[in-house]
């Protein structure tokens, strides 16, 4: 140690007989921290990295952005594909939330819930497949939820290193979904999970839970006006369809991946009472018209407004090609019974591979749901799952084993699937809001518990923002989650 500080020494003395000036200006510059660099700067200095565009946003930097990405992780020589993503920036001093819908990124400055409880950055990633984020030629066979779970542990791999706070992963439906594959397949990259309405399909042909569901949900009056509508807009399929078709006259619609018209109509009429409780609450019931004096422009209406006629044609399906190729190869899909639509239905629920052009070529997998669901009900750790107690998709969720730690699922009475911790019962919601924190390293580890305590009840760290708080819609996907 002394021979040490003896060399030191001697170092600084020669030093000290250069030019002081010219030393300083020189250490001031060696010593110059990365962080004070521009974020902007940093960001693009990751390999692969581009600018779309930066827009500005009051305490924020906003930026959407490519992400050079291996179209096959396992064999990533075989080419790239650019995959756009939305960095909502505060502070590398925060934490940052990896959000994704499992559809395409919205580029526009938005938070999720999460980034609101924490305060801090937010990563929102396009999934694969979804256009612009497509491999071209497009090998549908790379599209599955191990490689965009690892889509998102390279590009988290990368920021990582200038966002060196915890990182939650969050999502709702299936970016909840995708949320809980990402921990599944990479358990060590995030801090914790917040996964929002996430389905849970484990056995894609076993689906009486939603026939159990929508035979008790809401109220028994609720559920026959819905269910008389649904049944009339059958009975009056000839004018109705007839209206469809001057709609598609008049808006260019097509019918080519689902076969003709009136297979699109019976989907259509069919999503009724889901869409119904996907999206409205059980008050909404009194907007629903009567059935039996209901003209045909009140039934056409309602389930033009609740369903959406162009959902199934050539033009409405296009952009969810990639979630209905995964809902036939990978996640499964609903196949519910509707007892009261007996004689009137000529096609039943149909599944996914009516709604993916006949090109594609696709093959279920029974495991990959049946792996997801094992792990999480022995491994979770720090994930918290979040059920409208009125929504459909709740009808399969995800369950926590004797061998989870520090988890969670929540429901939020006569929520839909816009269900989320603000809706939750106080208790729940504080701890929910404490747990957040605390895995995102900005509380304290101790959080009250679900019968209360002295400790206040956990809030919010950032101020509210209508235009940063806008929800995701979803309400134009209809039957997907």
């Amino acid at each position: 140690m002394r021979k040490t500080l003896g060399w030191l020494l001697s170092l600084v003395v020669l030093i000290g007989t250069m030019g002081a000036a010219g030393f300083t200006a020189q250490a001031a510059t060696a010593a110059e921290p990365a962080a004070a660099a521009d974020i902007k700067d940093r960001i693009l200095g990751i390999p692969g990295m581009s600018l779309i565009e930066e827009k500005p946003y009051p305490g924020y930097r906003f930026f959407v952005l490519n992400y050079e990405q291996p179209v096959d992780h396992r064999q990533p020589w075989k080419g790239t594909f650019k995959q756009r993503l939305t960095l909502l920036h505060k502070d590398v001093s925060r934490p940052t939330v990896f959000y994704t819908s499992g559809y395409n990124v919205n580029t526009s400055p938005r938070r999720s819930e999460p980034t609101t409880i924490v305060d801090g950055n937010q990563v929102s990633l396009e999934y694969r497949f979804f256009t612009p984020s497509r491999p071209d030629p497009a090998n549908w066979d790379d599209l599955t939820i191990w490689q965009a779970a690892s889509d998102q542990h390279r590009l988290f791999t990368a920021l990582k290193k200038i966002y060196t706070k915890n990182w939650l992963a969050t999502g709702g439906s299936k970016g909840g979904m995708t949320a809980t594959y990402f921990e599944r397949f990479y358990p060590r990259d995030m801090d914790g999970v917040v996964a929002y309405v996430a389905p849970n399909d484990v056995v894609n042909k076993e689906d009486s839970a939603y026939d159990r569901f929508f035979a008790g949900v809401g109220t028994k009056e609720c559920r026959d006006k819905l269910n008389a509508v649904q049944r009339e807009a059958l009975v009056r399929r000839e004018p109705l369809e007839a209206k469809y078709a001057a709609a598609a006259a008049e808006n260019g619609w097509t019918f080519n991946t689902v076969g003709n018209l009136d297979k699109a109509y019976e989907a259509v009429v069919l999503d009724y009472v889901w869409a119904f409780w996907q999206y409205s609450l059980l008050a909404d019931c009194a907007t629903i018209p009567t059935a039996a004096t209901a003209s045909d422009q009140e039934i056409w209406d309602t389930v033009d407004t609740i369903s959406g006629f162009s959902a199934y044609a050539d033009q409405g399906l296009e952009t969810y090609t990639p979630y209905y190729y995964q809902a036939g190869t990978q996640l499964g899909s609903p196949d519910i019974k509707q007892p009261h639509l007996a004689g009137l239905s000529r096609y039943g629920y149909q599944p996914p591979r009516n709604f993916v052009p006949r090109d594609i070529p696709m093959t279920f997998q029974p495991a990959a749901m049946r792996d997801v669901d094992n792990w999480v009900r022995k491994n979770a750790n720090q994930m918290l799952f979040v059920y409208g107690q009125n929504d459909p998709w709740g009808s399969e969720p995800f369950h926590l084993g004797y061998g989870v730690r520090d988890s969670y699922v929540m429901i939020a009475p006569g929520a839909n699937h816009g269900a989320n911790v603000a809706k939750l019962l106080d208790g729940e919601k504080a701890l929910a809001t404490a747990k957040i924190q605390q895995w995102a390293g900005v509380a304290p580890a101790a959080a009250p518990s679900l019968a209360g305590g002295t400790a206040s009840p956990a809030q919010p760290l950032a101020a509210p923002d209508a235009v940063l708080d806008q929800p995701e819609s979803r309400r134009d996907q209809q039957l997907r989650p």
